[in-house]
């Protein structure tokens, strides 16, 4: 079992009729987020550093749970788009277990979440970010880590990062986030986001952090995208 306790409560919950976040199984008796076969292959993923090559300036030692594929993946389309926000506490709970080792030995942490732009929180009826940071907080307190969550930033309207090549994306993050309000962290400050693709927003959001005095020491994310290599 994992050091922050088991997931299977978390991963199947409350009976729903929707399937699998993973498979779009729909199985008897399926409860809310996954079959037993993808929380199986959830529960064999263990965080490990990962790193975009080439990584931009400022970018902080980063950990993922895993490649963007499989039921990581569809996991967070679901949650993210198509509005399975149920979900939210078993990816909190993954995310927590990204943050532990991330850190190391138990300390207390402050946790700041890449938060979304005003447009996307509408959509998703809410920030997903911070209600992912909301549920790994708790995951972790109930393990004995002292934990703090804080919103430091806002993010500014910006081009979908789809359509951006990387240095699109570079640019369009040193644009997008501003400074709400500095200080109250607690301990070590772990940024927190859902995908690593570039690492440019990750970036961007610890420059802005250091320059308020909240250096980063780490950024944990649930999936990492893996570069194609063109023959």
């Amino acid at each position: 079992m994992r050091d922050l306790g088991g997931l299977w409560s978390d991963l199947t919950d409350l009976v729903l009729p929707a399937g699998c976040a993973g498979c779009a199984e729909r199985a008897p008796g399926l409860r809310q987020g996954f079959c037993s076969r993808c929380v199986g292959e959830l529960e064999s993923l263990r965080p490990a550093p990962t790193r975009p090559d080439p990584a931009p300036p400022g970018l902080p030692p980063c950990v993922a749970l895993g490649p963007y594929a499989g039921p990581l993946r569809h996991g967070l389309l679901a949650y993210k788009e198509r509005g399975r926000h149920g979900l939210a506490r078993p990816l909190g709970a993954l995310l927590a277990e990204v943050v532990a080792a991330a850190v190391g030995p138990r300390r207390p942490v402050t946790l700041v979440a890449v938060p979304d732009t005003a447009r996307a929180a509408r959509s998703r009826y809410g920030d997903h970010l911070d209600r992912l940071a909301r549920h790994a907080a708790d995951r972790l307190r109930a393990a004995g880590w002292p934990v703090r969550v804080l919103r430091p930033l806002r993010a500014l309207p910006r081009p979908d990062s789809v359509a951006l090549d990387s240095a699109g994306r570079a640019a369009a993050a040193d644009a997008a986030f501003r400074l709400r309000r500095a200080g109250g962290a607690d301990g070590s400050v772990v940024l927190l986001d859902d995908i690593v693709t570039t690492g440019a927003t990750l970036a961007a959001v610890s420059r802005v952090l250091r320059d308020a005095g909240m250096t980063p020491k780490a950024a944990a994310v649930l999936a990492a995208t893996q570069k194609r290599h063109h023959q």
